[in-house]
């Protein structure tokens, strides 16, 4: 939903939420009156100083008819609520526009179910419920699923220590892969001893701080100068700390930015996503859903069958944070590469749609010319490509 749509709801809703406080407020000052004018109808009724004859009762009661007819209760509050009821009708309309039906957009589409609860196991795990994944698994048969679960077992641990800064655990991860840590261009174990230097700082300990810096900090002294710079210079702000040139060292959101970072290269060395595919696919469907709803509204005016189509007709466009690979287009048909129409290699090295080569090649009968170059191919000799 766009952000004006979303606004135009809010203030229907408030408009609403108005109209129900004004209707209350009526109601309530309508009762009280009634209430007050039986009540001193009853005072005079129950006096006794003066008893009331008959006469004089009906005399008063009959003042207390005609008071209660000029407030005209139920007139007051048949306006209040009708003015409330006008605005609540109109809710209905305003959320079935802007909130369109999104199971219009749902297919009958065939899921190899063992891939759908490896899926949804993995993504417990991610979560750290892992005795919620175990579950899962032991229940539905899913053995393969539980490769992930040491490793991220191990992940979430290191992430338990750091959230009580105890870095130790992270130390040791990067201990046993530093040589691989150092491929990727990562600087954790820097950022961890820093992260530790820092609370050794807030603690106000000067000797401390230089005895950690010369165990732990002085092999980074040539290849970080200037991180390593940075902390030197934080000693002599000790005791002092909100007043250093530095003072962003000393944020509370570094631990968390360490953490991410941490997740991500613990991920990256074990080739897994540091999101959940589970997440990641409905953060998709998320973004792609507004464009498959109109795709429906207009299959659906031209009377054509949503289920029984096998190819959307247009693009759904995504963020670039869902482009995982390459996606090929025929240079020929203008086709998007498919399953059922893969990327072929041709011997010359040129790629073509498999329904190029086929129409070419006149179903694979005859030798065809490749169309950017003079060599010539056969579609046996064409090659399948995994993007």
């Amino acid at each position: 939903m766009e952000g004006m749509e979303l606004s135009n709801v809010k203030d229907a809703f408030d408009r609403v939420g108005k109209k129900q406080k004004l209707s209350f407020s009526k109601s309530h000052e309508v009762i009280n009156q009634v209430s007050q004018e039986i009540e001193q109808a009853l005072v005079k009724i129950q006096s006794d100083e003066d008893p009331m004859s008959p006469i004089d009762q009906k005399s008063i009661l009959t003042e207390l008819k005609h008071k209660l007819i000029a407030i005209a209760p139920l007139k007051q509050l048949e306006g209040s609520q009708k003015e409330l009821n006008l605005n609540l009708s109109k809710l209905p309309k305003l959320l079935e526009k802007s909130f369109p039906d999104i199971s219009m957009a749902y297919r009958n589409v065939d899921f190899d179910f063992h891939i759908v609860n490896q899926i949804i196991a993995s993504h417990f795990y991610h979560q750290g419920l892992f005795d919620l994944g175990d579950c899962l698994i032991n229940e539905a048969g899913e053995p393969e699923a539980a490769a992930l679960r040491y490793h991220l077992l191990e992940l979430h641990q290191i992430l338990e220590a750091m959230r009580i800064k105890n870095i130790e655990p992270a130390l040791k991860w990067v201990s046993m892969n530093r040589e691989k840590l150092i491929q990727i261009g990562s600087n954790l174990e820097l950022k961890l001893h820093q992260m530790q230097f820092v609370e050794i700082l807030k603690r106000g300990s000067r000797a401390d701080a230089l005895n950690y810096t010369k165990t732990h900090l002085a092999s980074f002294a040539s290849s970080h100068k200037k991180e390593f710079q940075k902390l030197t210079v934080c000693i002599m702000w000790i005791g002092r700390l909100e007043k250093c040139p530095h003072s962003e060292l000393f944020a509370p959101v570094c631990w968390e930015k360490l953490a991410e970072e941490l997740s991500r290269d613990f991920c990256n060395l074990i080739g897994l996503s540091l999101q959940s595919p589970l997440s990641v696919a409905i953060a998709a469907g998320i973004e792609g859903l507004p464009t498959l709803l109109k795709l429906v509204n207009v299959m659906a005016a031209k009377k054509q069958e949503w289920q029984a189509l096998k190819q959307l007709p247009v693009p759904v466009e995504l963020g670039k944070e869902f482009q995982f690979h390459s996606i090929f287009v025929c240079p020929v048909s203008r086709d998007q590469g498919s399953e059922e129409n893969p990327p072929m290699l041709l011997p010359c090295l040129h790629v073509l749609c498999k329904q190029s080569i086929m129409k070419l090649s006149k179903g694979s009968s005859r030798i065809f010319k490749c169309p950017y170059c003079p060599a010539e191919a056969s579609a046996a000799e064409c090659r399948q490509l995994y993007f």
